[in-house]
């Protein structure tokens, strides 16, 4: 059973519950007079609110109405609560799934990213001692930006690595014995592979940590594990969206994801009916960030799908624990032959052989019937028994396509390997 925590307000310190009504209560009032966004959206809800049932009598937030809220107020739309002079960061979301959202944040919202940013890497066993590699390019992809403003408050060393290729940032990492690294999932992946050409033995590195985001791989178990053996070092995986903030990570238990409770409300919905799931049920998370006054989001729908759990976990962090971390997007999940599939519980039977080098997944259409196919780099005559795999845990017979090593595209960032040329039956 995990530890009561008290919360502090003021001089008075409270249970959880208590203090996000309290953190709730004193956005929404902020919110209601300096947001234009949030003024429209909220201007029938009488405040404060007294009781959670009466929060969840709120309207859901969107990504899609923040994008046409970009178009219809450039650049930056009308969810940035104050001047754009009191604005000192610019980044934008990848825009895999729509227009790419712009988002400002001032140097209070910044320091509300370093401060969680440094319990992801607390949580990660992060410590003074380290020296943290940051491979990712500088853009405005927000990912690791904040990071290294959590590292600084950890008081560990940043190497960046932006701006290298990657067999220059392998040197880096040996040359200044970084022990912790930062990147997606594939990335690390990639840069094993990289490493096995060219001769170096990762497990003898100096690296004791790594630390993903991007992707939901890093709490994909087969995934993790061929990255941990690969590399000779344990794997984290940390969660965040550019538009609300880092909201989770994993912990020494590495069996799913923690919610900063402390910063972020949770809710956990069908994506259809828009109602709470119950226990043990898949659902799209929805959160409310509370310190992110510069640009806040009040139930705001992820699109992410997580299991509904309220088992604490064994490492004794009381906070709301999702087993297996993000499962998989809403956008992601298709439908074929009557049968739901997500994208990385492929994966994760894909990544159980470590003869693949790399995959992609294709959805099409035959005879009018739509089809999934999983193309792999390997040499070895593995097609047949992965097909079967994915047959018996999938329930849907998958065809397996070997093709040409070094023929599928690589990731240093976000990966993109679902092709879907299924033809629209409109």
């Amino acid at each position: 059973m995990a530890a009561r925590t008290s919360y502090q307000i003021h001089e008075t310190e409270v249970e959880l519950s208590e203090y996000q009504l309290q953190k709730l209560n004193e956005l929404l009032v902020f919110v209601s007079q300096f947001n234009e966004f949030y003024k429209e959206k909220l201007k029938d809800t009488r405040l404060p609110i007294k009781t959670m049932e009466e929060f969840l009598q709120l309207p859901f937030t969107t990504k899609e109405e923040l994008a046409d809220d970009q178009q219809k107020y450039p650049p930056f739309g009308r969810n940035h609560s104050y001047p754009e002079t009191s604005y000192i960061r610019y980044h934008q979301t990848s825009g895999t799934s729509g227009r790419p959202l712009k988002v400002l944040d001032t140097a209070s919202s910044w320091k509300w990213w370093e401060d969680c940013w440094f319990e992801v890497l607390k949580s990660s066993g992060v410590t003074k001692s380290d020296r943290l590699f940051l491979a990712f390019s500088f853009g405005p992809f927000i990912g690791f930006w904040a990071a290294y403003e959590g590292a600084k408050k950890v008081g560990a060393l940043v190497i960046p690595g932006g701006g290298q290729s990657s067999k220059e940032r392998l040197y880096s990492i040996i040359e200044n014995k970084a022990t912790v690294l930062l990147c997606t999932p594939s990335y690390a992946l990639h840069l094993a592979e990289i490493a096995e050409d060219m001769g170096i033995d990762l497990p003898r590195t100096s690296i004791r940590i790594i630390i993903t985001a991007g992707e939901p791989g890093g709490s994909v178990p087969s995934t993790r594990q061929k990255i941990e053996k690969m590399w000779g070092a344990a794997v984290y995986d940390h969660v965040g969206m550019t538009e609300m903030g880092a909201y989770g990570y994993s912990c020494s238990e590495q069996k799913g994801i923690h919610v900063n409770e402390s910063q972020f409300l949770v809710e956990i919905i069908d994506p259809e009916t828009l109602k709470p799931v119950k226990q043990g049920e898949r659902g799209e998370l929805v959160l409310t960030n509370f310190g992110r006054y510069g640009y806040p989001l009040i139930r705001y729908r992820t699109r992410d799908m997580v299991i509904n759990s309220s088992e604490p976990c064994a490492c004794g962090n009381p906070y709301k624990f999702l087993p297996g971390g993000i499962i998989g997007r809403v956008d992601d999940m298709v439908v074929i032959r009557g049968v739901n599939i997500f994208p990385s519980s492929i994966e994760a039977i894909i990544r159980e052989f470590e003869e693949i080098k790399e995959f992609r997944i294709v959805y099409y259409t035959r005879e009018e019937m739509d089809q999934v196919k999983v193309q792999i780099e390997t040499s070895a005559d593995i097609a047949h028994i992965l097909a079967e795999r994915l047959r018996e845990r999938i329930g849907l017979r998958i065809d397996v396509e070997q093709v040409e090593l070094g023929s599928l595209p690589r990731f240093t960032m976000k990966s993109k390997r679902v092709i879907d040329e299924r033809i629209s039956k409109d």
